[in-house]
């Protein structure tokens, strides 16, 4: 019951100081975050074109630069493929 009664007047204690100590009200407060809600969206109006355009110049890069790995790795199989046929035929022939 202590508990309780100690739970009741902690509540009262915390509302009382919040509006006491509250900067303004709330009405003002909705006001000023419906002001700043549509601050922002002006602001961010073309955030979702502006991601598009860096979107699609990073898939750019990033296709450009899997096509320069695939490059090389063709390059390096075919230089590995024509040193282990040469290997394979001297080793063949007994030139080894």
């Amino acid at each position: 019951m202590k508990f309780m009664w100690g739970l009741l007047a902690g509540f009262a204690l915390g509302v009382a100081t919040g509006l006491v100590l509250a900067p303004q009200s709330g009405e003002a407060t909705r006001a000023q975050l419906g002001e700043q809600g549509i601050m922002l969206r002006d602001r961010s109006g073309n955030l979702p074109g502006d991601l598009r355009t860096r979107a699609s110049g990073l898939t750019g890069e990033l296709r450009s630069r899997a096509n320069d790995a695939m490059d090389q790795g063709r390059e390096i199989y075919s230089r590995t493929k024509e040193d282990l046929s040469d290997r394979y035929t001297k080793a063949k022939s007994g030139n080894l």
